[in-house]
């Protein structure tokens, strides 16, 4: 691929990544307005990988091996089930501007989780990892968390599964091109609604429109789309790159939750953004010459 072409790729993917992403919070806030989370969660990315499979295998791409399967469900359980069902289940109890503040982390933990394929943490990555999880402290003492310490506990896990699964997806055998996206987004799905009938969810006797409409935002926009650009950046540039929507994505969540749901942010929230993303910029703008 022509070099512009490819930077005009990452650029784009990059921007859907950072927007679309920061508003599917508040869309998850909407959704789970109606439907219990972990069934919101499970029929948005069920629904997007079928829909994706289906339209891969008809332009003629083969079906995933044995192999590649048992990595897209690995990298599926860690990225969709985990990382954002635990979200989902979270922001019952928390703003979605909150649970955007606390995803930012994700960073941080790719830097900590490349270094068991040999990535070295550099000084300057140390200093905004040290710096990001100051930040959380300052975010559970003064904001939401406030006396919620196991809801922050679960953001925090939500990130590190994300980030850990985002960093192992590179050294796992997968599926070519979008088909990769089809098959985690499947696996992750299923075992969402797995997870939703153990845990006796029930579907709602009234679904409001804002609640369908915030599910169809995040099956076309959040996952068929911005999912599937954040797999071809994971497969093009370092997952800390990839992951770099993090940066963006509280800024886009906190705008969005105070202009369409009156969310309140209090100074202490403010404080530790402004932390936070210190941290984050430190670790995303270390210099690195080895893609991990």
């Amino acid at each position: 691929m022509p070099k512009a072409r490819q930077t005009l790729l990452i650029v784009a993917a990059l921007f859907c990544t950072y927007f679309i992403w920061g508003s599917t919070y508040l869309a998850i806030r909407f959704g789970i307005e109606s439907f219990p989370p972990f069934m919101m969660a499970g029929m948005r990315f069920t629904i997007a990988g079928v829909i994706l499979y289906a339209v891969m295998r008809y332009l003629g791409v083969p079906d995933p091996n044995k192999r590649q399967w048992a990595g897209a469900a690995v990298v599926g359980l860690l990225l969709p089930a985990l990382g954002n069902g635990t979200v989902c289940y979270v922001q019952q109890t928390v703003s979605s501007s909150v649970a955007a503040l606390s995803i930012a982390t994700a960073p941080i933990w790719m830097a900590v989780f490349s270094s068991l394929w040999g990535h070295k943490i550099v000084a300057r990555e140390w200093l905004g990892i040290a710096i990001g999880l100051l930040g959380i402290v300052l975010l559970n003492l003064g904001g939401s968390f406030s006396g919620h310490f196991i809801s922050a506990f679960l953001l925090i896990f939500a990130a590190a599964s994300w980030s850990f699964g985002s960093v192992w997806s590179k050294h796992l055998a997968m599926p070519q091109g979008l088909m990769a996206s089809a098959a985690q987004m499947l696996a992750g799905g299923v075992a969402l609604l797995i997870v939703s009938a153990v845990t006796g969810e029930t579907w709602p006797q009234v679904i409001s429109i804002k609640s369908w409409g915030a599910l169809l935002f995040q099956i076309v926009l959040g996952s068929l789309v911005a999912y599937s650009a954040y797999q071809y950046l994971l497969r093009t540039v370092r997952p800390l790159v990839a992951s770099s929507n993090t940066f963006v994505n509280p800024v886009v969540a906190f705008t969005v939750g105070i202009w369409f749901a009156g969310e309140h942010v209090t100074s202490m929230e403010l404080v530790a953004l402004a932390v936070i993303l210190i941290g984050v910029f430190l670790v995303l703008s270390a210099t690195q010459q080895k893609d991990i």
